[in-house]
């Protein structure tokens, strides 16, 4: 793995990125990750490829096998234990780096980014962004904590680890060939999709210029 660029990622690569791990491996987790993407990709019959930028484990990707299971899998990760266990998912391509030095030779149909950019340096979103759109052939999905205007929270104890934002209008504001396609709320306290998290996701396509 290349030099780290920001203290967010040597965060995440370390200690805290493995006791992440730890919190956030039941399978029960990745059963309401599967009700989640049917929700969100209702609109969708399929997709061929997709790739998810900061994978950890893999709960999301195990659970999209389920709903997609023809579809071939890569994710990049940066955490070194989350990749040993990202190798016991069958037909996964890995990319064992930083999502920031991530250079992709080729497109996906669909990338998915979920609770990541909340943890990315600010200073670095653009890049991130400017990544996700050049990565894929027709869709992104964004799914993150969501703010009308950019705000630190405190995460675990620590400053500068988490920023909520309107990343999806970011993203739509700076590239004029994508369109907004779904977009959504997950409740914590939804009884159908229990994930814990006040959650808002958006699909967005891929239109041409």
């Amino acid at each position: 793995m290349t030099q780290l660029k920001t203290e967010q990622e040597v965060f995440w690569s370390g200690n805290f990125g493995d006791d992440y791990i730890n919190r956030n491996s039941d399978i029960a987790i990745r059963n309401a990750y599967e009700q989640l993407y049917r929700k969100i990709f209702t609109r969708l019959d399929s997709f061929d490829s997709l790739i998810e930028l900061g994978a950890n484990i893999g709960l999301n990707i195990q659970a999209l096998k389920r709903v997609y299971p023809e579809a071939a899998y890569s994710c990049v990760e940066i955490n070194a234990k989350a990749v040993e266990t990202l190798k016991h998912i069958p037909d996964l391509e890995i990319f064992h780096q930083s999502v920031l030095d991530f250079t992709p030779t080729r497109q996906w149909e669909m990338v998915l980014i979920k609770t990541v950019l909340i943890h990315i340096n600010p200073d670095f979103l653009n890049h991130v962004y400017d990544l996700l759109h050049k990565t894929s052939s027709q869709y992104i999905c964004i799914a993150e904590y969501y703010n009308t205007t950019p705000v630190e929270v405190p995460y675990r104890g620590h400053s500068k680890r988490l920023f909520k934002r309107d990343f999806a209008g970011e993203m739509l504001a700076r590239y004029p060939d994508l369109n907004l396609v779904d977009y959504g709320f997950i409740y914590h306290q939804d009884r159908e999709i229990p994930i814990d998290d006040d959650l808002t996701w958006f699909l967005i396509e891929k239109v041409g210029g």
